[in-house]
């Protein structure tokens, strides 16, 4: 396709306004495509997050509003975790998931144990 369709003889088969229309109308498609695209790239910029390591042999809620937990129990007997067990030398891990998604916090219990907790917020 050329801007101007244009024949010799009077000006016959001028095709030129609708492809200059449709020539306005791609450039318009490429100009949303990039906006869209400008933005979705600052989303998906990286984001500083802060990591916090905490040695535990209490009992309370861990990691609320942090992207991921990590639980170990490191001490000799075990401990409880949401409720359940947690035998030495295992761990949990948790992860909110998708971007930007938070965990709403993990209720533990490391008396007579020992925890190490690590969160990964923002």
């Amino acid at each position: 396709m050329s801007v101007g369709n244009l024949k010799d003889s009077g000006n016959q088969g001028n095709n030129f306004p609708w492809q200059l229309k449709m020539l306005q109308g791609l450039q318009q498609m490429v100009d949303n495509n990039m906006e869209c695209c400008n933005t979705l790239n600052k989303l998906l910029q990286p984001q500083e997050r802060n990591i916090k390591v905490d040695s535990r042999s209490d009992a309370g809620i861990a990691g609320e509003g942090a992207y991921s937990i990590s639980i170990a129990n490191v001490g000799n007997s075990a401990g409880l975790v949401g409720g359940q067990p947690l035998p030495a030398g295992v761990t949990l891990n948790f992860d909110a998931g998708a971007l930007n998604n938070t965990l709403s916090g993990v209720s533990y219990d490391a008396t007579g144990t020992t925890f190490l907790i690590t969160t990964i917020s923002q």
